[in-house]
């Protein structure tokens, strides 16, 4: 799996939150005994990030990639990663990649990911990049917003939402093909002492 170079084609970039890498269904990929076609790509030849992030985190990573698919062309569309910066969503992975990206935190305390994060941000060009994730803490505002300043927006649909009903909002979206309203991050900026949960991704 290489990260360079990624293209960027259209005037919008869109960044996706990753899914969790090191949960159930992540594994159930890695199990060397799966019969199911992904796991068994996944194992040989490789599968698309996108795909593999998609079964792995289900209704809303979906709804990211799906809503990001209809505004957007495959060179447009980047998924944050724990340890690897920015990688385009069609970047082939195998196993040991998915094992590797589940090592990794997405937290300002790993130095790993704000370092890798920070790099590849800072290469993006374009007037206008969208985020789609958690905004409810710091951790992905604080590294991209530093970068991007007014170039960065968020979905206002997303102020006061969980997961799910992200990813329910991001699928109709597409379906209807009506792009959502955006809002400049640094309209929502997470109080300093707002604990990060670990399972929002």
């Amino acid at each position: 799996m290489c990260a360079y170079p990624f293209r960027q084609t259209g005037s919008d970039t869109f960044l996706l939150s990753p899914a969790h890498a090191g949960g159930r269904r992540a594994a159930a990929l890695l199990d060397h005994n799966a019969t199911f076609p992904l796991a068994q790509r996944l194992q040989n030849e490789g599968a698309p990030l996108g795909e593999v992030f998609s079964f792995v985190s289900g209704l809303y990573f979906r709804g990211k990639l799906a809503y990001a698919s209809r505004f957007g062309g495959p060179d447009q569309i980047l998924v944050i990663t724990t340890n690897r910066g920015l990688l385009p969503v069609g970047t082939l992975i195998d196993a040991t990649d998915l094992s590797d990206l589940g090592t990794g935190d997405i937290s300002l305390k790993d130095e790993t990911y704000c370092r890798t994060l920070a790099r590849d941000v800072e290469r993006l060009r374009g007037d206008r990049i969208v985020f789609l994730g958690s905004i409810a803490t710091r951790k992905y505002l604080e590294v991209l917003g530093k970068a991007l300043g007014s170039r960065l927006v968020v979905p206002r649909d997303f102020l006061g939402m969980g997961d799910m009903s992200r990813g329910s909002i991001l699928l109709e979206a597409a379906r209807l093909g009506q792009e959502l309203p955006y809002m400049p991050a640094d309209d929502f900026r997470p109080a300093a002492g707002q604990r990060e949960l670990r399972r929002t991704w």
